[in-house]
């Protein structure tokens, strides 16, 4: 996947685009990611043991990650992520500057 956990992000399409956050987390076989602040949901939660009152928690939803692109700070906007080696090791790099991601 061109998304990592803690990647800056900006959603290109949907009903949140323009957003930008932080991913939270990646789920990897459903290509999809979960970002800060992004694709609120409202969930019903029972009370129990940690919880003891219960009722509406808003949280994010997962969206999937072709609806993302990761954000330059240096271009900034949002990029296409390519693939090169360096030293052996691959590494992401930004299509529009050139500069490496990771």
């Amino acid at each position: 996947m061109h998304v990592k956990k803690g990647d800056t992000v900006v959603v290109i399409t949907g009903k949140d685009k323009g957003k930008k956050g932080k991913v939270l987390q990646v789920l990897p076989k459903k290509n999809r990611v979960i970002v800060e602040g992004v694709a609120m949901v409202t969930k019903h939660q029972k009370p129990n043991q940690q919880m003891q009152q219960g009722g509406r928690i808003e949280q994010e939803a997962a969206i999937d990650a072709s609806n993302v692109m990761i954000w330059d700070k240096k271009a900034n906007q949002g990029v296409r992520v390519g693939y090169k080696l360096e030293n052996g090791k691959k590494v992401r790099v930004s299509k529009k500057t050139g500069e490496v991601i990771d």
